[in-house]
């Protein structure tokens, strides 16, 4: 039987606080494996956990040369990485970003570009969070530290990876967004309004970059387990804590259970998205898509991509950015 409607929604609500998620690939096989990403440098920014580290070790397992960034350093992640590195003897190093301090973006992403020998040859904007309840609860301070992680923070990486790549005629960038930044579950506070300004911006930056070599990928994950859930839940119960009682008690439906936590992935395979990723990378120059809804159950936003497409073709497809629309569009 095929899902419900709700059932649908309620797998693209999962995908808000997972925050990513990919269509499972079929695992390669350990010796194909060994050279897919041989010679490719890879800078992943959130990899302290989640689709981030399990990307890190990925991709290096594949052959590439790995940057994977996260924040607040040192950090046992950032050792368990380093110490899981020089045990397999895989091509990983750790650099301190937080994607919402100018310099740190700009300081470790020229330090990756030294290390590679010049431009990144993928950007994988990975870094995200969640929060819960209604839009009235948001007040500016956790509105702004989520546009400024989910959006500005991805927008400050591109700029300071793209002049590189513009002079090497050549790059890609992945950006994970979401299921909701296409749908809306009410009562998950900022999340769709920062992924659908995510999605925005990407497929501008599509079109705006592919006559010169780089290409843009948009990742749609559904829900999966990971540590996003807990990381929600502790920011929904500072934010509801700090709301007054009758602005909390206006809302009851979508208030009560702001700060709990729990498992919105259920058991699906969190390296579906490391693996779709790696597959893109490795698909031959101009066949790459622009968005990739990735969950083994519900990609209800599928026809909305597809719906957009059109659109915007029928739009602008016979103006001069035509050419643009179609090698992105692939129509």
């Amino acid at each position: 039987m095929s899902p419900s409607r709700r059932q649908l929604l309620l797998g693209a609500g999962a995908a808000a606080l997972a925050a990513s998620s990919v269509a499972g690939a079929a695992a390669q096989s350990s010796s194909g494996a060994a050279m897919g990403l041989a010679g490719k440098s890879i800078l992943i920014t959130g990899s302290s956990s989640g689709f981030g580290r399990l990307g890190a070790e990925h991709y290096a397992r594949l052959g590439a040369k790995v940057f994977a960034t996260m924040r607040n350093l040192p950090r046992p992640e950032a050792d368990e990485l380093r110490t899981l590195a020089e045990e397999e003897n895989l091509d990983i190093t750790v650099i301190e970003i937080d994607i919402t301090s100018d310099e740190q973006v700009e300081a470790g992403v020229a330090e990756a570009e030294a290390a590679a020998g010049g431009a990144l040859d993928v950007l994988i904007n990975n870094a995200g969070m969640a929060m819960s309840g209604p839009i009235e609860v948001q007040d500016l301070e956790a509105t702004k530290l989520m546009f400024d992680t989910n959006v500005f923070g991805a927008q400050r990486m591109i700029r300071a990876a793209l002049p590189a790549m513009r002079d090497a005629g050549r790059g890609q960038i992945f950006n994970v967004t979401s299921q909701l930044g296409r749908l809306i579950i009410p009562g998950l506070g900022q999340y769709s309004p920062t992924k659908f300004a995510l999605e925005a911006l990407s497929e501008q930056l599509a079109y705006e970059t592919v006559d010169k070599g780089i290409e843009v990928t948009i990742i749609q994950p559904g829900g999966y387990p990971t540590e996003i859930w807990q990381n929600a839940a502790v920011n929904s119960a500072d934010l509801k804590e700090r709301s007054r009682d009758p602005l909390i008690a206006a809302y009851p439906q979508l208030t009560a259970g702001m700060g709990d936590s729990g498992n919105g992935g259920g058991n699906t395979d969190p390296m579906d998205i490391p693996r779709t990723i790696a597959e893109i990378i490795m698909m031959p120059t101009g066949q790459r898509p622009l968005r990739k809804a990735v969950h083994p159950v519900a990609t209800p936003q599928v026809p909305i991509n597809e719906v957009s497409a059109e659109q915007q073709l029928a739009m602008l497809g016979a103006s001069g950015y035509g050419p643009w629309l179609r090698a992105v569009l692939k129509n």
